[in-house]
């Protein structure tokens, strides 16, 4: 119980750093004019040219000074599907579990033993909680992405061959957008990953231990061969520092953000050109597989790349 609560913590946190805002559009909710002054604009952008998909999150309206865009709006829903579903399998536990119960406990638990696979006991318990939650998050705010009218029920240019009264052309400005397709909510999971690592590291091996666990020299040596290799080592130090501040979290941001939007603009394109939408079927099933698939990648790539830095196997052998 103590752990699920640390990941309802964390998802908190996650939830609550999302309003920082890196990049988002004005207001693209559409607004009435008249006259030449208003179809003029309108020209100069035909509507071919318009992505089916905006890669800034428009602001649809602030509280206050706080611009609300439309991930941020379907970020709040997830987390109070997260807790909804946390809660309500916890409610009343059972020695053998069933129905959300089991869900919770095998979720829980076989993201427990993987993190105790990979690393050492005491770097697993730091790590278990930020790790599942990560996959907790991720994996409700991908499929919840495929529900129908996210991303397809908004504002945008009116569609004058259809009957229906508020039938659009394609929603320029959705209501609901998946927080994964946001580079604001990857970028965000990536920098809070990226301090936790650092914390933990410092934490593992000392202020000093952690330099020297990057910059050493992690082969024998003797006194004549020591100093090339030392120089060597430093460069690959270098390359490693880099890795560590740049190239990881890049990675973990950009690979969760590009699959995500990419999913959603194949689908957005199969819906609005393909009769009936009919084409978008097959990739349906796909954004199935590939919402859990990005979701233990991301978790398990912060397991893995929190491994590398706690731990002295690499030094065992060292001068």
């Amino acid at each position: 119980m103590t752990r699920l609560i640390k990941i309802i913590s964390i998802c908190a946190l996650v939830v609550a750093s999302f309003a920082i805002r890196v990049n988002a559009e004005p207001s693209a909710i559409p607004e009435k004019s008249s006259g030449v002054a208003a179809s003029a604009p309108a020209a100069a952008k035909p509507e071919a040219s318009k992505p089916l998909v905006s890669e800034a999150p428009p602001i649809l309206f602030h509280i206050g000074a706080l611009p609300v865009t439309n991930s941020m709006i379907y970020t709040w829903v997830v987390g109070a599907v997260i807790f909804g579903i946390v809660r309500f399998g916890t409610r009343q536990m059972k020695e053998v579990p069933s129905g959300v119960q089991n869900l919770v406990e095998a979720t829980v638990e076989g993201l427990e033993d993987l993190a105790a696979g990979v690393l050492e006991p005491k770097v697993a318990r730091w790590v278990f909680p930020l790790a599942a939650t990560f996959f907790i998050f991720i994996v409700t705010s991908n499929l919840m992405g495929l529900l129908p009218g996210v991303g397809s029920i908004g504002y945008g240019e009116p569609d004058k061959t259809s009957a229906l009264p508020f039938a659009i052309v394609h929603a320029e400005s959705p209501l609901f957008r998946p927080p994964t397709s946001d580079a604001n909510m990857t970028v965000v999971m990536a920098s809070l990953f990226l301090f936790m690592c650092l914390f933990w590291s410092f934490r593992y091996n000392g202020f000093f231990g952690f330099f020297k666990h990057i910059f050493g020299v992690k082969v024998e040596t003797n006194k004549w061969s020591f100093p090339p290799m030392l120089v060597l080592f430093l460069f690959i130090g270098v390359m490693e520092l880099i890795s560590i501040l740049l190239v990881r979290p890049v990675a973990l941001a950009m690979r969760l953000y590009g699959n995500i939007l990419g999913g959603e603009s194949v689908m957005a394109l199969m819906l609005t050109h393909t009769p009936l939408g009919i084409g978008a079927l097959p990739f349906y099933f796909m954004e199935l597989f590939v919402a859990v698939v990005q979701a233990l990648v991301f978790a398990l790539l912060t397991i893995a790349f929190v491994g590398t830095m706690c731990t002295h196997a690499d030094e065992e052998h060292g001068h």
